[in-house]
């Protein structure tokens, strides 16, 4: 009798509403080592990441709240905000 090994899931919690979800159910923000901060559909791009739900209303509670800002331990402008909703939008599309 073969048993099959059950590969395990990557949880991750979104920074915003903290449900828990599969690594791939969730969409990571990147903030690179220039300061940069963009969206992450790969989940694989190098520096400090941060998760959300993803949907745009989990992305404008984190502008309301500036759940960024406490993620990134840095200010996030209104600018940057903007930008991320756009990727988040044409990415849901």
């Amino acid at each position: 009798m073969l048993l099959q090994k059950v590969k395990k899931v990557p949880q991750r919690k979104c920074i915003v509403c903290q449900e828990r979800d599969s690594k791939k159910g969730l969409i990571r923000i990147v903030k690179n080592k220039e300061g940069e901060i963009s969206l992450d559909p790969t989940g694989k791009a190098n520096g400090r990441g941060a998760y959300i739900c993803k949907s745009s209303e989990c992305l404008k509670k984190a502008i309301k709240t500036k759940a960024l800002n406490r993620a990134f331990k840095i200010e996030v402008s209104d600018e940057v905000y903007e930008n991320l909703l756009t990727q988040l939008e044409a990415y849901e599309q």
